[in-house]
């Protein structure tokens, strides 16, 4: 196959340089054949960034969206290879969870999760003027069932009383 391309381009460069009489061959009508364009290698300047060796950033984002009821933040902060950050977001559940991390070199990832509901319990103080009766709630024994024994189908003695 390769050597169809080959044999291609040199008929086209033979009749650009006007070696090959095509315009007499056809006289139908005139043929320009024009040569394929050349790839022209060109050095390509890559600009690199310079290396930080020790990266420092401190970060943070939060939203608070009532309509959605989306509430959520961020905070990060990094000095060398030491990262620590915390972030908190709700739950489908209602709780608010809150990881707070760290990573280094030496320990490697951490996080700790804390989760707090978002409704608080609230205690309600009995009333003074009415006290409720005392309900005492008791369970019946189980009684644990077991198969009956077996009836034996016999027929009785006849038992006669005299008076």
């Amino acid at each position: 196959m390769a050597f169809k391309f080959v044999f291609a381009f040199a008929l086209v460069a033979v009749a650009s340089a006007g070696y090959a009489p095509i315009a007499q061959v056809y006289q139908q009508a005139p043929v320009a054949l024009h040569a394929a364009p050349v790839a022209v290698a060109q050095k390509v300047i890559v600009k690199s960034e310079e290396y930080d060796p020790h990266p420092q950033y401190k970060f943070s984002y939060g939203v608070d969206d009532k309509l959605t009821g989306d509430s959520k933040s961020q905070v990060e902060e990094r000095d060398g290879d030491v990262v620590r950050g915390e972030y908190s977001l709700i739950d489908a559940d209602g709780y608010k969870r809150t990881v707070q991390y760290t990573a280094d070199p030496h320990n490697g990832f951490n996080a700790v999760v804390h989760r707090e509901p978002l409704v608080k319990a609230v205690a309600v103080a009995p009333v003074a003027h009415y006290s409720a009766p005392t309900v005492v709630k008791t369970v019946a024994p189980v009684a644990h069932y077991s198969a009956p024994a077996p009836v034996a189908h016999y027929a009785a003695p006849a038992v006669a009383y005299h008076h």
